[in-house]
């Protein structure tokens, strides 16, 4: 079976200005700096980008402390070298799958724009400043029965940045129980728990795990609570300060613009507020816009931490960034963001949409093939799948005999209908109402067929079941929901290098990828 691809606009709660983003930029364009594909936006990018040689040599030393021995530094050490960006929260055992998602794109983008003369390093920018905790100290995985369960850290989080939280203990035991079934989970739990060990941080747990799941592929990692990368970043925030209610303005003026044009804002701006946090004695609290609030923090603006809109403009200024590969939400804001690139001189990179995938084991792609199941119906629930694949069960004559009575009657009442109208046009709105009762009970007739037929092979309800859990649990998309180390524990390290493989830079369709 060959991957599937899957128009986002097909796919239940996708925005307007992702779709518009994806597949009609045009309607777009005066919100972003350039088109999200083609290899002329990418030499536009690198060709902006004016990055001082001694900002260079200090952002080198400053990633060596996290990358040892990296090759990448090396690359990035050279006067055109640009960066390919990513990042993601530090979430629990590596978070969602779209994170590593999100990675091997970057990485691929690296190499592909280095194939075409823009020497480039993928860099993971680990969001250890982000104080969210409850956003981050989930992971769900499945056992071999396919059982979704939910792991957790407890910790009493009050506005410390995620990153620098250390909890008591990690559920090391429950992640090993629900691997211990398939082929290779005494291996990946024995990769991921050498970093999640006792006494670690959020921060440092994560970008261990994900560093030693993507060795191979050249990324190097970023954490922006480093005091030597805060320094280099502080110009910048401080200037930012000084602009504050400037900066504030011109994001409620792009929000007016973007309602305007039918679009969504995806962080909410009000006149008294700023674009920044405040880390002070551990903790991570908002900045308000008072008479002078930020006057002490400009003199200090490494204790200035952004917000969603202005990080990633502190991130293309520490960073000489041609590319940034981002999510659907990210790239909403991003769109709110470009008048932050202006007003403080950064010049805006290209933003990526990454990649997205739903893995198919050998049996759920052979269901999906046999069912002629979509995406959509996945997601739509285990009941109303297995009513789906119902319907596919019920003798083709049968099935025929349905659709032939819902024609006839159709056909029927529309003679009808023009003869009743000619003489009272009051009896057609009636008659409509009673056409409507008529093939709602031949199709609900037709559904109890269909749960007969899934009755009568207890096989089809176990495939409904099978098919629910693994590709859309609780109804969410299987990357946004489950890590990817189940899946690393069932088909192998060498998933990664498949993932990778079909990874599509020209197009940006999610996805059913099969792995076996």
């Amino acid at each position: 079976m060959d991957p599937i691809p899957v128009r986002h606009s097909e796919l239940p709660g996708s925005s307007r200005l992702f779709i518009d983003y994806l597949y009609a930029f045009e309607r777009l364009a005066p919100f972003y700096s350039h088109p999200p594909a083609g290899l002329e936006s990418f030499h536009r990018a690198a060709a902006q980008i004016d990055y001082p040689l001694a900002r260079r040599r200090q952002l080198v030393e400053a990633l060596r402390e996290d990358n040892p021995g990296a090759e990448a530094l090396d690359r990035l050490a050279r006067p055109d070298a640009v960066a390919v960006v990513t990042g993601q929260q530090v979430g629990l055992f590596g978070g969602p799958a779209y994170t590593i998602y999100k990675a091997l794109t970057a990485a691929k983008l690296a190499r592909r724009l280095t194939e075409y003369g823009i020497p480039a390093v993928a860099i993971f920018w680990c969001a250890t400043e982000d104080h969210d905790f409850e956003e981050v100290r989930h992971a769900w995985v499945f056992d071999a029965g396919f059982s979704p369960a939910r792991l957790s850290v407890e910790y009493a989080a009050s506005g410390q940045p995620a990153g620098l939280i250390v909890p008591g203990a990690f559920p090391v035991d429950e992640l090993r129980s629900a691997l211990s079934s398939f082929p290779f989970g005494e291996e990946t739990a024995a990769l991921v728990l050498k970093h999640y060990a006792e006494g670690c941080a959020m921060g440092t747990a994560f970008r261990g795990c994900m560093s030693a799941l993507l060795a191979r592929f050249g990324l190097l990692f970023l954490d922006p609570l480093r005091p030597s990368l805060r320094a280099l970043a502080a110009p910048l925030l401080a200037k930012a300060a000084e602009l504050s209610g400037q900066l504030t303005a011109a994001v409620i003026e792009r929000n007016r613009q973007l309602q305007a044009a039918g679009y969504h804002t995806q962080v909410q701006v009000s006149p008294g507020s700023t674009l920044f946090f405040s880390l002070s004695n551990g903790r991570r609290t908002p900045v308000k816009q008072d008479a002078e609030p930020l006057s002490p923090l400009v003199r200090t603006p490494e204790q200035l931490s952004p917000n969603a809109l202005l990080r990633p403009v502190m991130q293309d200024y520490l960073l000489p960034v041609a590319a940034h590969v981002a999510g659907p939400a990210e790239i909403a804001y991003l769109a709110q963001s470009q008048v932050l690139y202006r007003a403080l001189g950064v010049p805006q990179p290209v933003e990526v949409p990454r990649a997205g995938f739903t893995l198919l084991d050998a049996r759920s792609a052979k269901l999906v093939r046999r069912y002629r199941l979509s995406l959509a119906q996945l997601l739509a629930g285990e009941q109303a799948l297995a009513e789906t694949i119902s319907r596919e069960m019920v003798p083709p004559e049968l099935q025929a005999a349905f659709g032939s009575a819902a024609e006839q009657v159709r056909g029927a009442l529309s003679g009808l209908r023009r003869t009743v109208a000619d003489f009272d046009p009051t009896l057609a709105a009636a008659l409509d109402k009673s056409a409507a009762k008529m093939l709602y009970q031949l199709a609900k007739i037709e559904r109890k067929a269909g749960r007969e037929a899934l009755r009568r092979n207890q096989a089809a309800a176990s495939d409904a079941l099978r098919l629910s859990r693994l590709l859309a649990p609780h109804r969410h998309l299987q990357e946004r929901f489950y890590s990817i180390l189940p899946f690393l524990a069932w088909h192998g390290p060498g998933l990664l290098d498949k993932i990778y493989e079909h990874i599509r830079l020209d197009s940006f369709d999610h996805l059913l990828l099969p792995v076996q």
